[in-house]
């Protein structure tokens, strides 16, 4: 076939890009073309996002990217993180800057909900996991505060709709977004209506459900004109950024309720699980705290959030406020340098989620425990990756307890499959190979849903062994299963 472009808009929490997917038919190979940031911003006690600036920053991608490749662009996709929204007023204006999942109004909303519906309810009708930072409780905080912006809206658009809507025109909510929410029910894949009535949520602002591979259709006018992107579609990915990043998982076979792999989409997260063919909505899984989202290709994403590098990135950010500004490879060799399983952490502990100096959120968590307390950067960082590599272990453990097959290799992808100490640490403690690549599996799970959209790949299978074929991979043994096991023994006695 002749060469053809696509693009990925994606955005992280930190950061957002515009990437170029070049495939010739059996190689796809990725291009940054712009890339800037993206963060929270706080104002008077909130937390908040500006998407206006992504917006611009999203339109000088899309020129730039038009000035480089032209005619052979095909479509755009986009993907972002889950749980968060933009609200709209019936003559389509944006009602404030949409709020951070942060926010500190969140604390305390599960509890709030529990009022009105028990949590075995909730988990039933939409069996998904309890965090704060769930759609579902943003809304009981602006609803339990009287907010006039939920009073105004008259359309409800994740972060990524909200994009395709202003590249469009078009208003939908994509599935595997909305799955993030805690108000979509999995097996009916539309939304729990009635849940949201009982919580005295108004549901007239939510719009259809729509699938990835669709198409959306042209740019708008002015959009074309304003990049010079011309008979160019936006379709849906995986909009959710980790429904994509599975779908980049060079793993082989169909999907299945007895899957024999599993992955961890590494980054600011860890989220752990497996493809599953359908949702697992059982006590177990409640208790478990797992969770049952959209993917891509019609499965189930049963997974856990795990804090992920955020541990270590916020140790890197407080230590360049105090002058230190290591980089993430000198970071890397100080842990090596010190004894390994000397203390541990329970990473998903609540004082980690927003700490005002993480290396010493560290160690008082040490201190309280009775443990020894890491002093020098490298045991702060050794002590978070290896707290972190047993929480997997953990988690693991539990997803195949809910799937009851046995798990032969672990994917890590992501930005967090770069850290070769954390992966082999990874290993050690699962006691399963781990196969780290690719690093960007998110923008290539957004290209190659388009690629299946256009009609260049027949399907998600055929796209993984694409991914498999184009990037580099690498695989780490298991190794010191001994001493691993007794450190895990201790860990767990932390988590209880």
């Amino acid at each position: 076939m002749a060469k053809r472009v696509y693009l990925a808009v994606d955005l992280g929490a930190s950061s957002g890009r515009v990437l170029a997917g070049e495939f010739d038919g059996s190689q796809l190979q990725l291009h940054e073309v712009h890339r800037f940031p993206n963060g929270p911003h706080p104002a008077e006690g909130r937390l908040y996002w500006d998407v206006l600036a992504l917006w611009a920053n999203i339109q000088d991608g899309l020129r730039m990217a038009a000035e480089e490749y032209g005619d052979t662009i095909a479509s755009i996709g986009v993907d972002t993180w889950g749980v968060d929204f933009a609200l709209l007023d019936d003559n389509d204006e944006l009602i404030g800057n949409p709020y951070n999942y942060r926010d500190p109004a969140n604390h305390g909303m599960i509890e709030e909900a529990a009022k009105s519906v028990s949590k075995p309810e909730i988990f039933a009708a939409t069996g998904l996991q309890f965090m704060e930072i769930n759609t579902l409780y943003q809304l009981v905080a602006m609803r339990k505060a009287n907010s006039p912006k939920l009073q105004m809206a008259e359309t409800f658009l994740m972060i990524p709709d909200y994009f395709n809507w202003l590249l469009t025109g078009k208003k939908t909510n994509e599935f595997t977004n909305a799955t993030t929410t805690q108000f979509l029910n999995p097996a009916t894949q539309d939304w729990a209506t009635d849940l949201l009535q009982k919580l005295d949520i108004p549901t007239k602002m939510l719009q259809p459900i729509s699938h990835p591979g669709t198409n959306l259709g042209p740019l708008r006018t002015e959009v074309a004109a304003a990049t010079g992107l011309k008979d160019v579609n936006v379709i849906l990915p995986g909009t959710h950024d980790t429904a994509s990043a599975v779908m980049a998982v060079p793993a082989e076979g169909a999907v299945s309720d007895s899957p024999d792999w599993a992955y961890i989409s590494s980054g600011t997260w860890s989220l752990l699980g497996a493809e599953v063919a359908s949702p697992v909505i059982t006590d177990q899984c409640r208790e478990y705290n797992f969770t049952n989202e959209g993917g891509v290709g019609g499965s189930i994403r049963l997974l856990k959030n795990i804090t992920g590098l955020w541990l270590v990135q916020e140790c890197r950010r407080i230590w360049s406020l105090e002058g230190k500004d290591y980089s993430w490879s000198e970071l890397t060799r100080q842990a090596e340098a010190v004894m390994p399983l000397q203390s541990f952490i329970f990473p998903d502990d609540s004082r980690f989620v927003a700490p005002a100096n993480m290396p010493n959120a560290i160690r008082e968590f040490c201190q309280s425990t009775d443990q020894r307390v890491p002093e020098s950067e490298g045991e702060v960082i050794r002590c978070a990756l290896e707290s972190l590599a047993m929480r997997c272990r953990m988690v693991l453990q539990w997803q195949q307890d809910l799937t009851g097959s046995k798990t032969k290799v672990l994917h890590i992808v992501g930005g967090g499959s770069q850290n070769a100490q954390l992966c082999q640490m990874t290993a050690d403690s699962c006691g399963i190979p781990v196969m780290a690549g690719p690093v960007e599996a998110t923008a290539i799970g957004n290209l190659m849903m388009q690629a299946i959209a256009q009609g260049d790949v027949a399907d998600v299978a055929a796209a993984r062994q694409i991914v498999k074929a184009s990037f580099p991979m690498q695989q780490f043994q298991p190794k010191n299963s001994a001493a691993w096991n007794v450190a895990y023994a201790q860990f767990q006695g932390l988590c209880r």
